[in-house]
């Protein structure tokens, strides 16, 4: 039997990896989800009607009636103490850190706010562990200066600075591994619940409240996306791998990207033709671009944002990105590309965005040792360019790809199958394609889906995960049930991983690929042109 919306949204907020409160202006819980328990050992039925202080550390809880109280006179969706240290206690009288993302809800008969509380232990273990790490590798420089100085107790120190300095890059390394996967995982199960909720809910101010929720998502993806960028060029994993493209298939993406977000804004985005090729990293210099059509466009509030391809000499290609924006005064053009400045922002004030696009920029550049330039005029806009070598033979255009017509009958009868090995993902993805129609089939393995391909009925369509447990991938998920159906079975490929292992996979016509945390409407986007191709 198909589940009713309300079932499935009451599903969806079970389902969800934090523990969810929902709350009355008096400080009453109204409603606690299964993680509640998980995270409080409280038994959550007998928390409803409960005073929320009482999941507090004693010593905040008659400030906190304050703060409650003048949450509700203003209410807006915000994260709860920010800038602070926020504690919860356990029934056992422990206490541990939290994060608390704050979200009104309008009920029929009173105001309700709901309340995401999230464990953040782990997460301050590991910056901790990073903090460390950076001071040991700091240390293991100043031990390598002295060395120099000091004949054979110099040879010593500099072989045990290297030891520590070793030891500093595995933990970084170790760090960003866990981080691009695990601190992933959580926004890509709230992304497909809240695409999921959208959905379902039809009432008006609920809707609002997802659309929120959904804005508040993009914005900790794109800073948690920023902050990893940074620290993989900090500890040089990074590693450029330069050939031959053409410029035109940067373009391609970007306008592809970019077109729908300059419209919401009411700008044009021109996107001029292309016909160089250029030598560098593709990869890295479409970051390059991305970053700086996104703040283009961002301090752009009115008029266009111009991207334009110039042949400089016989070996020298420019590329601009430029803008009618607002300008940069020029005592603020050397300090644009520090981490955190933006311009005509005010320390610690409200901001949109977190001033890392130009600072990730300025290490690619350098770490490609190509010239970026920039200029600006306060008031009429700004252009910012990159000169790279060009390539010492044409490259061809990729080709047009032809664009089928989706046929809405295709999505209710076609069959999926999902292979996540994450559990809160897992049933956050199955939810969001049961509720789209699709006839889906979850498992958490290769082995496991090899085992419903043949027991099962046919499959239409894969989505799978890159990294699953035991080391196995979602390319070896695809092969084997490719080989075990006998026909190339069409496969979203779902990962946080942005290793050259990832971006080098051959091309693959049955084949899409999209990076956590993929959004639900991109997800079904997707899905409905493998049907369709």
């Amino acid at each position: 039997m198909r589940s009713t919306p309300p079932e499935l949204a009451r599903s969806a907020l079970e389902a969800a990896p934090d523990a969810m409160l929902i709350i009355d202006a008096s400080g009453a819980i109204r409603y606690a989800n299964r993680q509640v328990t998980a995270l409080f050992q409280y038994d959550r039925e007998g928390l409803i009607g409960e005073s929320i202080e009482r999941l507090m550390p004693e010593r905040f809880r008659s400030r906190h009636v304050h703060h409650r109280d003048g949450f509700f006179a203003n209410m807006r969706l915000r994260p709860m103490g920010q800038g602070l240290e926020l504690f919860a206690r356990r029934a056992d009288g422990s206490e541990f850190p939290v994060e608390i993302s704050l979200s009104p809800v309008d009920g029929a008969d009173r105001t309700l706010v709901a309340a995401a509380i999230r464990d953040v232990t782990a997460r301050k273990r590991a910056e901790t562990e990073l903090i460390a790490a950076r001071q040991a590798s700091e240390r293991a420089r100043e031990m390598a200066d002295q060395a120099r100085e000091a004949a054979d107790k110099a040879r010593a120190a500099a072989d045990d600075a290297r030891l520590i300095a070793d030891r500093a890059n595995q933990g970084k390394s170790r760090f960003l591994a866990t981080a691009s996967h695990d601190l992933r995982q959580p926004l890509q199960t709230l992304a497909l619940l809240n695409g999921t909720l959208r959905r379902l809910v039809e009432e008006p101010d609920a809707a609002q409240a997802l659309e929120q929720q959904e804005l508040a998502i993009d914005s900790m993806s794109r800073l948690l996306n920023a902050l990893l960028d940074i620290s993989k060029l900090e500890s040089g994993t990074v590693k450029p791998e330069p050939t031959d493209f053409t410029v035109a298939a940067l373009f391609d993406a970007l306008r592809g990207e970019f077109t729908g977000v300059a419209a919401r804004k009411g700008l044009d985005l021109i996107i001029e033709s292309a016909g160089e090729s250029v030598h560098s990293d593709p990869a890295l210099v479409e970051q390059i671009l991305r970053n700086l059509v996104s703040n283009a466009i961002k301090y752009t509030r009115a008029g266009c944002v111009v991207l334009r391809c110039r042949l400089e000499q016989p070996a020298l290609v420019r590329i601009a990105v430029i803008d009618t924006g607002v300008g940069i005064p020029a005592e603020q053009l050397p300090m644009i590309c520090e981490e955190f400045y933006q311009v005509g922002v005010p320390t610690n004030s409200s901001r949109d965005g977190y001033g890392l696009g130009l600072s990730i920029v300025q290490r690619l550049v350098r770490l490609l040792k190509l010239r970026f330039e920039i200029q600006s005029e306060v008031g009429k806009g700004s252009s910012f360019s990159l000169v790279l070598p060009a390539a010492e033979r044409h490259v061809a255009a990729p080709g047009t790809v032809r664009k089928g017509v989706v046929r809405e009958a295709a999505v209710g009868k076609a069959r999926v199958l999902l292979v996540e090995d994450d559990p809160a993902v897992r049933d956050a993805t199955r939810m969001l394609l049961k509720v789209e129609g699709y006839h889906v089939t979850a498992v958490a393995s290769l082995e496991q889906a090899v085992r419903a391909a043949r027991e099962g009925p046919g499959l239409d369509l894969l989505v799978t995960d890159y990294h699953l447990n035991n080391d196995e991938t979602g390319t070896q998920v695809i092969a084997a049930l490719r080989e075990a159906l006998g026909v190339p079975l069409k496969a979203v490929l779902i990962t946080g991983d942005t290793s050259s292992a990832v971006r080098n996979l051959p091309v693959d016509t049955y084949l899409k690929m999209c990076s956590k945390p993929v959004k639900a409407d991109e997800l079904l986007t997707l899905l409905r042109a493998l049907l369709a191709a």
